[in-house]
């Protein structure tokens, strides 16, 4: 896989997942998108503004692992 933080990101189309503090001024979303020219890598992103400009760049096999394992951490059924 290539280095993921060294692609760029223009044109990345963001989902946002929200939750917790809704409709507040500091809303509490994930914002996710698949990094544009390449083939199963994501950037994450937290949009609180103490989290503003980070970001998490992964492989489709890692967010996987990651969610599955999340889920079944939490009882979660998928």
């Amino acid at each position: 896989m290539h280095n993921l933080y060294g692609l760029p990101l223009e044109g990345a189309e963001f989902a946002q997942f929200c939750g917790g503090n809704l409709g507040g001024e500091h809303e509490t979303c994930l914002s996710v998108a698949e990094i544009p020219g390449a083939t199963g890598a994501y950037v994450l992103r937290d949009t609180k503004p103490s989290g503003a400009g980070q970001e998490l760049r992964v492989t489709a096999d890692e967010l996987d692992t990651f969610v599955l394992g999340w889920a079944q951490k939490r009882g979660l059924r998928i």
